[in-house]
This record gives C-alpha cells, sequence and structure tokens, in this order.
C-alpha cells in the first residue's frame, strides 16, 4: 500500500468502539507533493448527500508508531444510509463488524463469540458511522485539513466528541470515489484500509445488514432493540 510522509499522515485502528482488531508510519517517498487548501471536505460532502448505498473490496494494514507492519486484513464493506454497514474480514480470519439500523454486532467466528452494543452517540462519532451515516454525523466532526496529493483529495477530521479511540481520521476521495480511509489511535498506531471495485448506489437491502447470533456461540451484552 502507499506510504505518505509522517508530517502528512499519522492515524488509528478503530473504526467503532470496542473494534480493536484492527482500521506507522512511514517512510518513502512521493512523486507530488502535497497541495494544501483544497477542499477536500466538499468531496466528503458530496459524497455523504449523494452515496445511499456503496459495496467495495477492501485491503488494511495495521502499523506500529515506529513504522513496523503489525497486521494485514482483507474482506468486503457493504453500507447503505442511515446506519447500516457490514465490513465482512475474510483476512487473516473471519470476522463481521454488522450495524443494523440499530445496533452494532461484532462477530469473531475463530473465538465463537458474538459483541453487541446500541448504536448510540459515542458509536455515531466514529469513521464507519461517518461513512455510513446521515448527513447529520458529519456535525460530529471538525475539519483540521485538507489537500491533494498524488491524485487524491484528502480531508482530514477529528471528533468533537471527547474520549472516542482515535485522534484523527484521513478520508481520501479518487476521482470522487471512496478510496482511503486512514486513523490515528492513541498509541499512535496507525490503521490505512484501500478501497477496490468500489461500486455507489447499487441496490442493497436492509436484510442485508441482519443479524442473529449462532446458538452455539457466546453473546456479550444487550441490543438496544430486536433487530427488524
Amino acid at each position: 500500500m502507499r506510504r505518505r510522509p509522517p508530517e502528512t499522515i499519522r492515524f488509528c485502528h478503530y473504526l467503532i468502539p470496542l473494534w480493536a482488531l484492527t482500521l506507522s508510519s512511514s517512510a518513502g517517498a512521493q512523486s507530488e507533493e502535497p497541495v494544501f487548501g483544497l477542499d477536500g471536505a466538499a468531496s466528503l460532502d458530496t459524497f455523504i448527500e449523494t452515496t445511499r448505498t456503496l459495496r467495495a473490496e477492501f485491503q488494511q494494514e495495521l502499523w506500529s508508531s515506529e513504522g513496523r507492519l503489525i497486521e494485514t486484513a482483507a474482506g468486503t464493506l457493504w453500507l447503505k444510509r442511515p446506519n447500516r454497514f457490514l465490513w465482512n474480514y475474510r483476512e487473516p480470519f473471519e470476522q463481521l463488524v454488522v450495524g443494523d439500523g440499530e445496533n452494532l454486532w461484532i462477530y469473531d467466528m475463530e473465538l465463537g463469540q458474538v459483541t453487541v452494543s446500541p448504536l448510540d452517540d459515542s458509536i455515531a462519532a466514529t469513521p464507519a458511522m461517518l461513512l455510513s451515516g446521515d448527513e447529520a454525523v458529519r456535525e460530529g466532526f471538525d475539519v483540521l485539513e485538507s489537500f491533494t496529493a498524488e491524485g487524491i483529495e484528502w480531508v482530514r477530521l477529528a471528533p468533537k466528541l471527547n474520549g472516542t479511540d482515535f485522534s484523527n481520521v484521513l478520508i481520501g476521495f479518487r476521482a470522487g470515489l471512496l478510496d482511503s480511509l486512514e486513523l490515528l489511535d492513541g498509541l499512535d498506531q496507525v490503521t490505512e484500509i484501500e478501497f477496490g471495485e468500489v461500486e455507489v448506489n447499487p441496490e442493497i437491502s436492509n436484510d442485508s445488514f441482519r443479524f442473529s447470533p449462532p446458538e452455539d456461540v457466546d453473546v456479550i451484552g444487550q441490543p438496544a432493540v430486536a433487530t427488524r
């Protein structure tokens, strides 16, 4: 995956609270110097306003604060506004992270364990909800900077809510399509996610985001409401 200069990027591995699997760095040359002042925030606003559903493949890397690669992962992402998402991790182990509109489900197949919690305000101020929430979710973030580098329009944001598990999120758009997501946590670990085969506004039913725990797994937590 691309490496960027440390003064440009340093971001987290928490897309949502309780999800510490895994979503620094950097060394290496960059062919194009960042151009600051371009409005990557406008690309984010357009994405939120016009992207009702999305399907994409993703590759993920987790980097230590010293720039050491800790973990790689890959899978498929589905989104549907408002507040529905499915991160299906295939590698290095199978895991589902599902937002059904009311609850957050995390199913670790290797451990045989499901964690569930309501989609409350703390989860609303996270990158996962920023990508899949309604227009109001954008109000939970401050824009720190916008710039263009290597043909990608970047916007860097910080959550307004105190106590989140990440301090910065950088979102990149190429030709209007979601391209990259980078997050910095409190330990200066960086998660880099690159998206490919992006489909915008495909037909995706709400049933795709329904989750029922298998009978033979441990369930930790209580859902806010029964999944519809």
